[in-house]
């Protein structure tokens, strides 16, 4: 599908975007009043997929959510509504679904591919619509959230979980969704999706502790662990050199960073190009950048520049809370495939994330008494998608089914160390 309508989306994708008013609050009521997860704004749309507008309804909702300052914000989420006759008696079976659309671009986001988008973007969000649909002929109903916020604050993971778990508590709270309080909730989410998945997991006891009892399991792979770790491994690597950067540009804009003091020429010149893009029009396009070549020499050692090492330390997993949730864990250890080299510090990834991390992660919640099911597999990013999604969908059913969730906590490797960056004046 994606092949036969490439052609057609991709011309759409210079075309400018009208602002929809549908995403602003002009309420008088401050967001400070009203409590996360409230619904602020409803419609109901006929789903887009790649362009093409299908017969399946699903709820948008406006709703008040926390950005990484802790200040009250909005967000958007798309309620996928499973079409029965009758009755639905799996409605209150909820995918709450994480995408990986990985931009710093709002109009990148699921919810606008799904009102109707025809851009190049709105192909991830299309896509991964296709891959939720046997969850919807099942009649379960689905959660798709723009996890990066309407500042599309890429890689800024406290803020992605907080936009996910409001808008589960939003798509509870709208009436039009028919779902009850006893409605169980399973999270998934692959690279990207993983950040807000993980995410929502470890900060669900503490920020939404009225959610967490509907919460039956988390399944994510493809994960970001350690961002500052990350940032070393694909420096000159050919596909994901520029995930360095958009990290870095996300992360500041979720803290309200300035870091155009810290940048070169040639760092200014990217940040300026990069801003506004996806990670579709970023890959394959910096393999030559390092941490070095973007910002001025007296920064070239991360460790001294106070602001980002505040930053980079809150967003390390783990540091937010422990999940009180069966995880599922998957992580590709092949990244030499799409040609990120095994970095001398951390180990082998899967070219962009680093399977140590995850080990280490995996590791500290078993301690913490978490029930996690770990698997690393020996290919690359891409590739271990369609692995890890083969052993998540039977995992998630078994955790609607009341089956017992498993383990293998004892045979789990140890991984890198966790610790958080320390400044050095």
């Amino acid at each position: 599908m994606a092949a036969l309508t490439v052609t057609g989306i991709s011309s759409a994708s210079a075309t400018t975007t009208t602002p929809d008013p549908f995403y602003q609050y002009t309420d008088s009521t401050p967001l400070s009043s009203i409590e996360p997860g409230t619904v602020l704004k409803t419609r109901t749309i006929s789903l887009t997929v790649v362009g093409i507008k299908t017969s399946v309804k699903a709820l948008q909702l406006v709703y008040r959510s926390t950005d990484a300052l802790q200040r009250p914000s909005t967000n958007v989420t798309t309620v996928i509504l499973p079409k029965c006759t009758s009755t639905c008696p799996n409605k209150d079976k909820v995918i709450s679904y994480q995408s990986f659309y990985d931009s710093l671009n709002p109009e990148d986001s699921p919810s606008r591919a799904y009102a109707g988008g025809k851009r190049f973007q709105d192909l991830i969000p299309g896509l991964e619509a296709l891959l939720v649909s046997p969850y919807l002929q099942k009649g379960f109903t689905i959660v798709i959230s723009d996890i990066e916020g309407q500042n599309a604050n890429f890689a800024a993971g406290p803020e992605y979980g907080y936009n996910t778990l409001d808008s589960i508590r939003a798509a509870l709270n709208a009436p039009e969704a028919g779902l009850t309080r006893n409605a169980k909730v399973a999270l998934i989410g692959y690279s990207g999706g993983a950040i807000a998945t993980e995410w929502a997991a470890e900060l669900a006891p503490s920020y939404a502790p009225d959610l967490n009892q509907n919460l039956i399991g988390a399944t994510f792979g493809g994960v970001l662990v350690s961002p500052e770790h990350n940032l070393g491994y694909v420096e000159n690597a050919p596909l994901w050199g520029g995930v360095l950067e958009m990290a870095f540009i996300g992360i500041a804009r979720s803290y309200e960073l300035d870091i155009t003091k810290y940048l070169s020429d040639k760092g200014l010149e990217i940040y300026n190009k990069m801003k506004t893009q996806s990670i579709m029009n970023v890959l394959g396009q910096y393999p030559k950048v390092t941490w070095q070549g973007i910002v001025k020499p007296e920064y070239w050692d991360r460790t001294k520049v106070p602001e980002y090492v505040t930053s980079v330390n809150k967003i390390i997993m783990g540091t937010g809370g422990t999940p009180t949730i069966p995880l599922q864990i998957g992580q590709g250890t092949g990244g030499i495939w799409e040609g990120t080299k095994t970095s001398p510090i951390y180990g082998k990834g899967d070219g962009v994330m680093l399977a140590g991390d995850v080990r280490a992660l995996a590791r500290q919640y078993c301690d913490q008494g978490v029930k996690v099911q770990h698997k690393e597999y020996g290919s690359s990013h891409f590739i271990t998608a369609i692995s890890w999604l083969a052993g998540a969908t039977p995992w998630i059913n078994d955790r609607f089914d009341g089956k017992p969730a498993p383990e293998n906590c004892a045979s789990i490797a140890p991984g890198n160390s966790l610790a958080p960056l320390v400044y050095t004046p």
